[in-house]
């Protein structure tokens, strides 16, 4: 019997488990909510403060890009393609054009294959610091983002200079670069990366290595090695997860072949493998292997042309590709399908990001609600890639 205030009312085990259990709340969280790292709606069902479901909506960026390529010209599906992840646009880019290149047999020259891996780079470096800043708001820190941006300001510039945009570049063009990068800007990014690595080091410990940092994310929203296969993770989000993998080691473009550079892997150092602190700290060792790599572009980088042989005129040759490359936030791939016209018959985009966020059904059940803010900030996603 239990009793409440003297008065008896009963053995509450008589009552049915229906009876018992409480009324899950339905929760809207976006489409317009900083945390979900752009327009994507999130429906929750909730227990209180706990997470019983999580279903992602998209769609709210969609551009139709896939059926517009069908009607552009080869040329001008780049400006398109900036607008995926428009985060990490030199990717989105450079993926695109060694589709073309590879159908059509262009050899791009080497000083342009140097430009377009210090940008690619460069580019990197500009969207984990981006990551660095926003995560740490989701947290509620807001004096790292502030430094990271200060950072990644001096990336933009650059950009802003060699492309004339900050944002969406159109500068990786079918054969080559559009503009030359000059021997004054090589001289200010070998010394902005040596500032940078100290700086970053610096970012690590104020975030990082805080306590309340490490709580919030330390054995929250883990994605095991096997669960990132069945999903088809790639990326940071896959190599936090203990998965050597990463394109330009494995399947190496470009002229990755030739550098020396590691691949950082989650290793579990402060909670469980494969957990946001471990997808975190992975993004931050990448800035420090792009230092690497860019110090050796810095120090190889040849003299030349920036354009190789393309058809003014240009028709893709009858055939079917399929091209991937290591962007920021994962692997981006390229399925053309051409009919030998000006334009592609298909193009399809495979997204890193689209993957990503058909794993948070799996992920957010069982967590807190703060704590699945957490989860989708260190997935690091961009919905213009998710919808295209």
């Amino acid at each position: 019997m239990i009793e409440i205030n003297g008065k008896e009312i009963g053995d509450l085990s008589s009552l049915s488990s229906e009876k018992m259990k409480s009324e899950l709340l339905t929760l809207n969280m976006g489409p317009q909510h900083p945390a979900t790292h752009g327009v994507l709606r999130v429906e929750l069902k909730t227990d209180s403060e706990i997470i019983a479901e999580a279903k992602p909506y998209i769609g709210y960026l969609h551009r139709c890009f896939e059926k517009h390529a069908e009607s552009i010209d080869y040329r001008g599906i780049i400006p398109f393609v900036d607008r995926m992840d428009y985060l990490g646009a030199m990717g989105m880019e450079w993926g695109y054009a060694l589709t073309i290149e590879k159908m059509l047999g262009t050899e791009v020259p080497r000083r342009a294959q140097y430009i377009r891996t210090i940008v690619g780079e460069l580019q990197r470096i500009a969207s984990h610091l981006l990551f660095y800043g926003v995560y740490a708001i989701d947290l509620g820190a807001f004096s790292p983002f502030l430094y990271a941006f200060d950072e990644r300001e001096k990336i933009l510039r650059l950009f802003e200079e060699l492309s004339g945009a900050r944002l969406l570049y159109n500068y990786i063009w079918l054969g080559g670069v559009w503009n030359d990068i000059t021997d004054d800007q090589l001289r200010r990014i070998e010394k902005f990366i040596d500032n940078l690595e100290e700086e970053v080091k610096t970012f690590h410990n104020l975030v990082g290595e805080n306590k309340i940092f490490i709580e919030r994310t330390a054995h929250v929203g883990p994605v095991s090695a096997e669960m990132a296969y069945q999903y088809g993770a790639t990326g940071p989000v896959l190599r936090a997860s203990g998965v050597d993998w990463d394109l330009r080691k494995k399947r190496p473009y470009g002229i990755y072949e030739e550098f020396d550079f590691d691949v950082p892997v989650g290793k579990g150092e402060k909670g469980q493998l494969g957990d946001c602190w471990d997808r975190y700290h992975v993004r931050v060792q990448e800035i420090f292997e792009s230092i690497k790599i860019l110090r050796q572009c810095l120090a190889g980088i040849e003299e030349g042309s920036i354009m190789g042989k393309v058809p003014k005129v240009l028709k893709v040759p009858e055939g079917e590709i399929y091209m991937r490359t290591e962007c920021p936030r994962g692997e981006l791939g390229y399925h053309l399908v051409s009919d030998g016209g000006k334009t592609p018959y298909r193009l399809k985009v495979k997204s890193s990001c689209f993957t990503h966020v058909s794993m948070l059904p799996e992920m957010g059940p069982g967590q807190l609600i703060a704590d699945f803010v957490a989860t989708i900030g260190s997935i690091d996603i961009v919905l213009g890639e998710v919808d295209r």
